[in-house]
């Protein structure tokens, strides 16, 4: 008999009850690190006081109003998304897979409302995830996602991400977008370097496409910088936010330069939740601890403190963990054993991964972890590899 609650996860035996920065506890007062921080969601860790007093000061004052009339918090946040980033302007909905779809929806756009409506085309990256939508699966196009829930949306061109040459060959008249990852999470903490982004953003230039990018997984301060294209020292024309940008409750936001978004107009596009006040509310809180002076700097030390003791456990267990990938708090293990093997002994120790594509363990830790925290996690990864370890021959 199928469960009360859709059995669309395989959903470890773990009930939480409670938690507080970097740690989780379950309903057997079992306490545990976590790495997992809800699949990057998290990134101020559980009950932050900022957040909590944001978070409470605005329930008690007004939860939803709906976008038919202006909201104070949307207007704040927008603001200041628009200070720090490329974006001229920004759209508030609930998740990542809706911040992508509107960007979907306004590149189509565009396309109309410039008269180039055969330019209907966008061209994704082999092992992408953006989302569960019909739309996002589409462009994904990955077996996993798409069996069964054909036939998929047209207008997608998919290509090995990293690789240019093939990127350009793709380009045809009807492309008017390049949609990629800085770095994919889903796909495995894959990492095609920033000089591919740069020569993306490249080639879009030449050929007169938009630039899309992908940021909810790798934006909000995840790699070290507010959003991961910084590196690479370029913008995008359109990017969907999401994850990190509430610390845990539902927000999405979709950028766009003004050129981009030239036809987002009344009735164009819409949320009913979105954008509401106490989304903005818990989204203008992390702000307020993401812009705080050397916040980032902190996120990038700690991060390279971990990918330094990650690269010497690979060398020390590469049966175990044959390769670290992965740029500051995002980082991934690819694995000797089976991944679903490595998170259940894991979780046995009290750390809490993630797991990916390739057979890769994410690790994708709250933003305000400190170097006692990396230390347990190290230990508690250096005992699962022993744990693990095929026993030598005699």
């Amino acid at each position: 008999m199928i469960p009360a609650v859709m059995p669309t996860y395989a959903r470890a035996d773990v009930v939480f009850e409670r938690g507080e920065g970097a740690y989780l506890v379950d309903t057997d007062g079992r306490k545990y690190l976590d790495f997992a921080s809800g699949v990057a969601v998290t990134a101020l860790g559980h009950a932050h006081p900022h957040l909590v007093t944001a978070l409470t000061e605005q329930v008690q004052k007004l939860w939803h109003t709906s976008n038919l009339f202006r909201v104070a918090g949307q207007e704040k946040l927008a603001a200041r998304l628009i200070e720090r980033t490329f974006a001229d302007t920004v759209f508030f909905c609930n998740s990542g897979a809706e911040a992508w779809e509107c960007g979907l929806k306004l590149i189509r756009k565009y396309a109309h409302d410039t008269g180039q409506p055969e330019r209907t085309r966008i061209i994704t990256c082999g092992g992408a995830f953006h989302g569960r939508t019909l739309a996002s699966i589409s462009a994904a196009n990955q077996e996993k996602l798409v069996k069964g829930f054909e036939p998929l949306l047209e207008g997608f061109d998919q290509v090995s991400f990293g690789n240019l040459n093939e990127l350009r060959a793709a380009i045809t008249p009807q492309t008017m977008a390049i949609c990629v990852e800085p770095l994919q999470g889903e796909g495995g903490i894959r990492f095609a370097g920033w000089d591919y982004l740069t020569a993306v953003r490249a080639v879009c230039d030449e050929f007169g496409l938009l630039l899309f990018l992908d940021e909810i997984q790798t934006g909000m301060g995840r790699t070290g910088k507010l959003f991961a294209h910084e590196w690479a020292g370029i913008t995008p024309d359109v990017m969907c936010v999401a994850k990190g940008i509430g610390g845990g409750f539902p927000v999405g936001a979709c950028l766009a330069t003004e050129k981009a978004a030239v036809g987002m107009t009344a009735g164009a596009h819409g949320s009913t939740y979105g954008g509401n006040p106490l989304a903005m509310a818990a989204a203008n809180a992390v702000l307020d601890i993401m812009l705080a002076p050397g916040f980032l700097d902190s996120v990038d030390r700690i991060g390279q403190l971990l990918q330094r003791g990650l690269a010497q456990l690979v060398d020390r267990q590469p049966a175990i963990y044959p390769e670290r990938r992965g740029v500051g708090l995002m980082q991934g293990l690819r694995c000797g054993p089976p991944n679903t093997e490595v998170l259940a002994a894991l979780r046995r120790h009290g750390l809490l991964a993630v797991g990916a594509g390739d057979n890769v363990v994410r690790l994708l830790p709250p933003l305000v972890i400190g170097d006692d925290h990396v230390d347990e996690a190290l230990t508690i990864l250096e005992r699962v590899a022993v744990e693990l370890a095929p026993e030598a021959p005699e």
